[in-house]
């Protein structure tokens, strides 16, 4: 007798588990996640996987390797609070068991076990969760928001004078790392690398394995230098914390942060400025001061979460679960994208302030990085906004594409045009994160201030008429910009 994979479907959730095998329930038709149609029309295969299957969905994760999409909100919350049937521990996956994973995967980077949260079930899940909220609780966030609009100030400053960006490549995919180094301690000339390394191994492409690899090597570094050196970073803050990570757990939860983190502010950016570029009610209301932002952010993360699939969980034992028969160790993809838009729960038209949206799961693990998050993410478009109040689409909205993620709904481009002229602005003292210096007396000049031959020249003290020292943040967005 044979064990039955994703496809078998038990027509009454409350019968009693038949036995495995049973060839009642075998049914054909697992659905590929991954390829163009899971990022060109994600809302259209999810609506037709539910049409077809029901709240849980049989899928290939890659040509072979079967699991569960849970698109039913309500089987979503019971799949993330039930741990004594659903366990974050990834070694009781039965595909590696069985051999039918391959050492290449493309999937391990991201359903590897680590010693982290997010692998954890029970008290030490609590342990490691604890270290990492109480870490967090120490970002003043305050300074945070001043972080935020002084790195999104100095990209746009960075800018050339011909009205036309990327929103996507040139703003949100630089301007959260330009945060994050300097929250977790790292040189900002990393920043670049990270991206590119953290973009393999969140795709699932090529060439994940070796980014993964060299991405923990750069971080095991950090570590190590933050044990000799303690600074005021979140790297720090981690090794100093009263549960005793080592190095180890540390460099696992750096991963954590900067994955989830970055890719999670960085599409969450890129979406929302869609939205407002795309969706005229939206905009018009906005304008009209009957929206807010923070509303176009709730309602970005109910139709367009940042992170659409999230592995994983995985079965304790034979179960049920929204009409489906489960083996023990099946792997269960959390459907946030699909489970938001349940016909049951979807909201109408016009989200704000409803956050009932599971975009950052649910149950103990949820995620703990939520409100540093929103901060970032609220701060780059208001700065945005302000700064290029006349942006518009260059390109039709049906010509936007879309990364091929299993996993996040990140956008490639958004080209925007806007008016060469910007808003002045009054440049904020220079101020790390942490530890704020004295204030500079040197004045960050404004590209309308500048002719386009010499957008590219530092600051000019008014006594000496030599070049004075480029602000911090200027100075690494011209960096960026290969000024």
């Amino acid at each position: 007798m044979t064990t039955p994979t994703p496809g078998t479907r038990v027509p009454q959730p409350e019968a009693l588990v038949p036995p495995p095998g049973c060839p009642m329930h075998e049914k054909p038709g697992t659905v590929p996640l991954y390829g163009a149609s899971v990022s060109e029309d994600p809302h259209g295969l999810y609506a037709r996987m539910r049409e077809e299957h029901g709240a849980v969905a049989p899928i290939e994760l890659e040509p072979g390797v079967e699991a569960w999409l849970v698109l039913g909100y309500a089987e979503l919350l019971e799949l993330t609070r039930n741990e004594q049937l659903f366990s974050k521990d990834s070694r009781r996956w039965r595909i590696p068991q069985e051999g039918r994973l391959r050492s290449d995967s493309r999937l391990l980077p991201m359903t590897s076990w680590r010693p982290t949260l997010l692998n954890m079930d029970g008290a030490e899940h609590q342990r490691l969760r604890g270290a990492v909220a109480d870490t967090l609780a120490r970002i003043d966030h305050r300074q945070l928001r001043q972080t935020t609009e002084n790195a999104a100030n100095a990209l746009i400053d960075s800018w050339g004078p011909d009205g036309t960006a990327d929103l996507v490549t040139q703003y949100a995919r630089r301007l959260p790392l330009l945060v994050f180094t300097q929250l977790l301690g790292l040189p900002a000339e990393a920043g670049p690398h990270l991206i590119d390394l953290i973009s393999h191994f969140v795709d699932s492409s090529e060439e994940s394995v070796r980014a993964s690899a060299e991405f923990q090597a750069i971080l095991l570094d950090l570590v190590r230098r933050c044990r000799s050196t303690p600074g005021a970073d979140l790297t720090s803050w981690l090794l100093a914390h009263d549960a005793g990570l080592t190095d180890e757990e540390v460099v696992h939860h750096l991963v954590v942060i900067l994955v989830a983190g970055n890719e999670t502010t960085i599409n969450w950016t890129g979406n929302t400025l869609r939205l407002l570029l795309t969706d005229r009610r939206f905009r018009a209301t906005l304008a009209g001061g009957r929206l807010t932002v923070s509303d176009a952010l709730d309602e970005v993360l109910w139709r367009d979460p940042p992170t659409q699939n999230f592995p994983g969980r995985w079965a304790t034992g034979d179960t049920v679960l929204g009409g489906q028969y489960i083996n023990a160790g099946d792997m269960l993809v959390l459907g946030l994208a699909g489970a938001n838009a349940d016909p049951a729960v979807q909201c109408p038209d016009g989200v704000g302030g409803n956050r009932a949206h599971l975009a950052w799961g649910a149950g103990r693990h949820v995620c703990p990085a939520q409100h540093p998050a929103r901060l970032i993410v609220e701060t780059a478009v208001e700065t945005l906004l302000h700064r290029l109040p006349d942006l518009q689409l260059a390109v039709p909205a049906h010509e936007l594409s879309w990364r091929p993620s299993p996993w996040s709904r990140a956008l490639v481009s958004l080209p925007v045009l806007y008016s060469a002229f910007t808003p002045p602005r009054t440049p904020a003292p220079e101020r790390p994160v942490w530890t704020p210096p004295a204030p500079s007396t040197t004045p960050v000049p404004h590209p309308s201030d500048s002719t386009p031959s010499d957008t590219t020249s530092t600051p000019r003290t008014p006594d000496s008429g030599r070049p004075g020292p480029r602000s911090w943040w200027n100075s690494l967005a011209g960096w960026w910009s290969g000024r």
